[in-house]
């Protein structure tokens, strides 16, 4: 039996992220290039959110490219802003009716992949399906330290109080207001860490790591995953007894 055959379809993960590792390798495993790899990684892109759609996933964050990633070679560099302004595919969005978001420190790309980028946003705003969102430029405590500063100045200027100051008004202040923190946060790849992901919001995330190459993760490996997910008990801090 398949794990697409085995989940519960009663307990699908709102909110799914994931931190798509092991392009790279994956080409130079096969003697090619690593742009090559981040290729065919973006067809799978399009895979795992169709499959995501499907299954009633309602936000899937993919961690596309970090801040750090803008210290890897320009070559490298250039040629992921241009796969990335060439696979935004807004026909396969409408169709499958799914909304597009981004988010990150969005003003370092290129104004023609954030023009692109933010037409597609625009386009998709009505749609009702799910919610797949892209962490471009993106670094957790860079989001942090922006929250840091947006609540100093409302406090300086009066609009806050700073002994209101709750966990909801970081929370309300981050990129990420407009959705769910993670239910369960996929890593590829087979490195075991978050690499400045999301960092605030996975407090309480639950946790998959594989081996398995970006390139090669197909829709049963996130079935899997999510099978995963759904063996485990998640208390909150409370005992068994509670939940």
């Amino acid at each position: 039996m398949s794990y697409r055959e085995k989940i519960n379809m009663e307990r699908i993960p709102v909110h799914v992220a994931i931190i798509m590792d092991g392009n790279g390798r994956w080409a130079k495993q096969r003697g090619q290039i690593r742009s090559f790899g981040h290729q065919v990684g973006a067809q799978t892109v399009h895979a795992i959110a169709s499959e995501a759609a499907r299954l009633g996933i309602e936000f899937l964050t993919l961690y596309t490219f970090s801040a750090e990633n803008w210290n890897r070679p320009t070559e490298e560099v250039s040629a992921l802003m241009s796969l990335l302004m060439n696979s935004i595919e807004e026909e396969t969005f409408m169709k499958n009716n799914i909304r597009f978001r981004i988010i990150g420190e969005v003003e370092k790309l290129p104004k023609d992949v954030l023009e692109r980028l933010n037409r597609c946003v625009g386009h998709t705003r009505s749609n009702t399906g799910m919610c797949l969102v892209l962490a471009l430029s993106y670094s957790s405590k860079w989001e942090i330290a922006e929250v840091t500063k947006q609540i100093a100045k409302e406090a300086v200027e009066g609009t806050l109080n700073p002994d209101k100051i709750t966990e909801e008004t970081i929370s309300s202040h981050l990129n990420t207001n407009f959705m769910p923190d993670p239910d369960l946060l996929i890593r590829t790849g087979g490195e075991i860490r978050l690499s400045n992901f999301l960092l605030w919001q996975c407090a309480y995330t639950e946790f998959y790591f594989c081996d398995t190459f970006w390139p090669d993760f197909n829709e049963e490996e996130l079935c899997k995953a999510i099978y995963d997910y759904q063996q485990r008990e998640r208390r909150f801090g409370k005992t068994s007894e509670q939940i």
